[in-house]
C-alpha cells in the first residue's frame, strides 16, 4: 500500500491517510478482500503516532470501506449495496464539499466539469476491471 503523508499540511495526518485508501479503492488500486497494512506498520513506516492510524481505520470501518477483525486485521469490504445511512452520509458530504467550493467562488460550470473528469478517472478504471473479470470467467 502506498500512502504519502504531508506533515506540514492543514489536512490532519490521519485524514490524510484515510483520504488516499478511499482514493486508492475508488480508483481499483485496492480491491474487495485485500489487507490493509497492520497499524502499527504504518505509524513505523511514517513515524507517527500509532493511535492516528488507527483513528483513519475506524473511520475507513464506520464507513463500510473495511471491516477490521482482531486476529485478520483491516481488510477492504466495498462492492456491497450501500446502506441508506451510507448513501445518505455521501450525499451530505457532497453536498457540504459543493457548498464550501460555490462559497470560494468556484463557478457551477468548472464545478460540473471537474466532477465530470474525476468521476471519469474513477469509473473507468473500475469498468475496465468489471470488463476483465468477465472474460476471465467465461
Amino acid at each position: 500500500m502506498y500512502i504519502t503523508i504531508n506533515p506540514g499540511s492543514e489536512i490532519p495526518l490521519f485524514q490524510q491517510i484515510h483520504d488516499q485508501i478511499v482514493e486508492a479503492v475508488a480508483a481499483g488500486d485496492l480491491v474487495e478482500g485485500q489487507r490493509l497494512d497492520p497499524v502499527r506498520r504504518v505509524a513505523a513506516d511514517f513515524g507517527i503516532n500509532p493511535a492516528t492510524v488507527k483513528k483513519a481505520y475506524d473511520l475507513l470501518q464506520s464507513e463500510g470501506i473495511v471491516t477490521t477483525a482482531r486476529r485478520s486485521g483491516s481488510v477492504i469490504t466495498v462492492g456491497r449495496t450501500p446502506t441508506r445511512q451510507q448513501q445518505r452520509l455521501a450525499h451530505e458530504e457532497l453536498r457540504r464539499t459543493l457548498a464550501r467550493a460555490v462559497v470560494q467562488g468556484i463557478s457551477p460550470e468548472e464545478l460540473q466539469c471537474y466532477v465530470s473528469a474525476q468521476l471519469d478517472q474513477l469509473v473507468a478504471p473500475q469498468s475496465a476491471q468489471d470488463s476483465n473479470a468477465k472474460r476471465t470467467k467465461q
